[in-house]
Formats: structure tokens, C-alpha cells, sequence
């Protein structure tokens, strides 16, 4: 079936982050004519970049310029404070669009399933970047900064982010986009020590090697690598021959093992082979108790295995960050044991291995898992509209009167859904830029959803 200009290929995606606008953006380069509306629950686009990525990182930030550009094509809409399955249902979303791309990546996290894990104190670090990048579900998490020690447990990037913002001081904080409340919070913090814990052994660890060095030039914190950590086995010692990155990552850690400490107010403590076994407290956290780990070889890959061997860590605080998980949707496939949408090359399928759903597509970490950096979704999401596009001469088309793209706002009009549509976001993006500069800082976020509404109101 032939669409027009005059009748385009409605694609209705749900979820405005990264793979959101990728998939647009490869939606709207191709030949065939195309309209695409884009769904988010919250009024900011942008998703992980906004809420994800560390406020004093703010180069990669600089990837919404290119998300602004594809929301500059008359093609693409984007439609903020619609949240699926409360606002519109995947019966409504059929009704209007003739494909539909899921791209909500994964905005939970992997439990650590060891006991005292629900105590009060012991977050995921989801929870913690979200609370101090502003995201508005997370504005008054409130984390105690009054302890002493703080536990991060986990070894890849977010691990070593929420490690440097708690090394940092306000004043150096106060150059970012970091919310308001969170350098306020983090100015009477009275954290001096960061135990980062890693299972396994430095040439394990998921950060990059511009992350780990960043770590050794904090002006605020000494970094503590004991260098009994750095005696390598004989698989992990091979390892650094065939990738360049960990050679670079156990080089730098080899380094800071050999420091003299400087004395600095903060100290961040790199301990590797060591698992939490259980989080200590009665009401709050207290303690982590740690179990020191031994490396065994198991057909050529390394498995961290406990020595029985424990000590206590009197940590006030514990984040865990051991890995995104993908939540299930309303009326969607769902595969609970790897936390995705179950899909072939972006296809949804009924289950895993199952038949495909008609008319469903699915891109980003809710698609393959939370792998990867930001860049990596673009090629995911390509893959994703590929399928979409060979599929789109068989797809069942919506009738022509609920294709035309006003009859999407006249419904939601009805419902009574209070959408926040492009020029929303560009007033709100402007204030926080304007009030940023007053500040010297690259923005001032709002926080709060019904301030983001009330403000653009009163512009309009």
C-alpha cells in the first residue's frame, strides 16, 4: 500500500530519549513519506540524557542539539506529560498510528538479593543520579549525606559518576547542571569516605578509561587502590595483550596504587574482589558486610568466588549499582528474565521466539538490554525502523480521518490530557538556559512538573 504526502506513515514512538530520536531521526532520512509523533510521560525530552548522564559531563549532553534539530522537521512532534497506558492505552495508540516504535529503555534497576537490602539508606544508584540531574519522580528522595562512609557497589561508569559527585566539592558542582536542592544537599554533606566494590579484579571493571582517570584528578578526594589488588592472574594478565582499553584501565589503577596520599578532606577507596553479602542496620543502614572474593577459572572466563573471608565496612549509606532493568508495559510483551520487550531485529514478538506482532516495534535498552553508550542506540534504532519500513507496504493503515496529525490533539484535548507540546519545551528550555547564565552554570533546571507546566502557561 503507497503512502503519500498527503498520507504519510504515521509512526507513533513511546518514549522520548535517545533511541526515541534516533529511530525519528532515521525515520525521517528515508524516502518514504512519514509523520511521526513522539510520546514521553514527563514535559523534557531528552530522557537518560537529561536524567542519566552526569551534570559534570556536559560535552555529551551536547547530543540534544542534534534531538532539537530532528524536532525542527514539520515530520516530527513531540507530545511531553503523555504517559502510556494512563493516558493513552495501546487501543488508542492503534487507533492513530499505523506503527507503533517502543524506546523507554530501562528506568529500573538490578537488586542486589542480599539481606537488609530495603533498609533506609540503601538506594540504587538510579534512584541517586535521577535525584541530582532533577528528575521531577525523584525530587524529594532526600538521601542522608550526614554519614561519614558511603558504599557504591558496582564497577561501570554510573558506579564511578555517583563516586565523583560525592568526592566533589559544591562550589565545583555549581558549574554544572546539577539540581538546585542536590548541590544544597551535597554542600553539608559529611561524607569523607567512598568505598567503590567491585566482585571481580581490575581488569574485570566495566568503566572506560577517561571515567577511571577522572576518579585520580579529583581536587577534593585522594583515590586508594591497595596494591595487592593489582597482582593480576594469569587469565586477567593475558587479557591486557588483547584489549587495549583494560591495558589502559589496570595501567592507570597500577598508578594510583602507587600514590602517596595527599591528605585531601574525601578519600575514594577502589576495592576489588569483593561482594556485599549483607547490609547492616536496625531502621537504617549501619554497616555492609564485605566477603573478600578469589578469581576462579572456569573454561577460559573468570568467576569472582567468596573465600569465607569478611570484614565490615561502617558505611552510613549503600547505592547499588549493578544494572539497568526494563519494565514491563501495559499490554506488551515482556521477557521478565532478561527485562526486555522480546523482539527480532526490533519486531515484537507474542513471547520469546514467539510470532511477531503486526504493527509493534521496539528500540533501545528495552529492546537488547542496558548495554552500551548513548551513540550505541543510533545503529540499534536503524535496525528497528529497517524492519519497520520492509514491513510498512503490508501494515494495516488507520483510517485516513484519525491519520491527519490534529486528530491525535482533538482526542487527548477531549480526555482532558494536558499535553506539553515542542513550543512548551522551547520556552521551558529557554528559561532554564536564561536562568543558568545568570549563574554562570550551563542551565537551572525546574524540577517539579506542575512548576514546568504553571511556567509555560504564564508565557503563553
Amino acid at each position: 500500500m503507497t503512502y503519500t504526502p498527503e498520507r504519510p506513515l504515521r509512526v507513533g514512538i513511546v518514549g522520548a530519549g535517545p533511541s526515541g530520536f534516533f529511530a525519528a531521526d532515521a525515520l525521517i532520512k528515508q524516502n518514504l513519506p512519514v509523520s511521526v509523533d513522539l510520546f514521553d510521560r514527563l514535559p523534557t525530552p531528552f530522557g537518560l540524557v537529561r536524567y542519566g548522564v552526569a551534570p559534570d559531563h556536559q560535552k555529551i549532553k551536547s547530543v540534544t542539539k542534534l534531538y532539537q534539530k530532528t524536532l525542527d522537521d514539520p515530520r516530527v512532534r513531540f507530545f511531553g506529560h503523555v504517559a502510556y497506558g494512563k493516558d493513552l492505552t495501546l487501543a488508542e495508540l492503534r487507533r492513530f498510528y499505523d506503527a507503533i516504535l517502543y524506546t523507554v529503555g530501562a528506568p529500573s534497576d538490578r537488586p542486589l538479593g542480599i539481606p537488609g537490602e530495603t533498609l533506609a539508606g540503601s538506594l540504587s544508584a538510579t534512584e541517586f543520579v535521577a535525584w541530582y540531574n532533577g528528575h521531577p519522580d525523584y525530587a524529594d528522595l532526600s538521601p542522608d549525606l550526614s554519614t561519614g562512609s558511603v558504599a557504591v557497589v558496582g564497577m561501570g561508569n554510573v558506579a564511578v559518576d555517583v563516586t565523583r559527585i560525592l568526592a566533589k566539592t559544591a562550589d565545583e558542582l555549581l558549574q554544572t547542571d546539577i539540581a538546585d536542592y542536590a548541590v544544597e544537599a551535597l554542600r553539608e554533606s559529611r561524607v569523607k569516605d567512598i568505598y567503590m566494590l567491585g566482585r571481580r579484579g581490575p581488569a574485570q571493571g566495566k568503566f572506560t578509561t577517561k571515567e577511571l582517570r577522572e576518579l585520580g584528578d579529583l581536587t577534593n578526594a585522594d583515590v586508594v587502590v591497595d596494591p595487592e589488588d593489582m597482582e593480576l592472574d594469569p587469565i586477567s594478565e593475558a587479557s591486557l595483550s588483547e584489549d587495549p582499553m583494560i591495558a589502559k584501565n589496570v595501567e592507570v589503577l597500577r598508578e594510583f596504587s602507587g600514590r602517596v596520599q595527599a591528605g585531601k578532606p574525601r578519600r575514594v577507596h577502589i576495592k576489588f574482589l569483593s561482594s556485599p553479602v549483607e547490609v547492616l542496620g536496625s531502621g537504617k543502614v549501619e554497616g555492609l558486610r564485605v566477603e573478600k572474593n578469589e578469581l576462579r577459572d572456569r573454561d577460559g572466563s573468570l568467576a569472582a568466588v567468596g573465600t569465607g573471608e569478611t570484614e565490615v565496612l561502617p558505611v552510613g549509606m549503600v547505592l547499588r549499582s549493578v544494572g539497568y532493568r526494563g519494565v514491563a508495559l501495559p499490554e506488551v510483551p515482556f521477557d521478565d528474565r532478561r527485562g526486555v520487550i522480546p523482539n527480532r531485529l526490533g519486531r515484537v514478538t507474542a513471547s520469546v521466539g514467539g510470532e511477531v506482532v503486526p504493527g509493534e516495534y521496539v528500540a533501545g535498552w528495552i529492546k537488547r538490554g542496558p548495554t552500551g553508550v548513548i551513540g550505541t542506540n543510533k545503529a540499534d534504532a536503524a535496525e528497528s525502523v529497517r524492519s519497520l519500513l520492509e514491513d510498512a507496504p503490508g501494515l494495516a493503515r488507520v483510517a485516513d480521518a484519525d491519520a491527519a496529525p490534529e486528530a491525535i490533539d482533538h482526542y487527548l484535548e477531549a480526555k482532558g490530557v494536558r499535553f506539553f507540546p515542542f513550543d512548551h519545551w522551547l520556552e521551558l528550555d529557554a528559561l532554564e538556559l536564561e536562568a543558568g547564565r545568570s549563574q554562570g552554570r550551563p542551565r537551572v533546571k525546574l524540577t517539579r512538573i506542575e512548576e514546568m507546566l504553571k511556567r509555560t502557561k504564564e508565557l503563553a
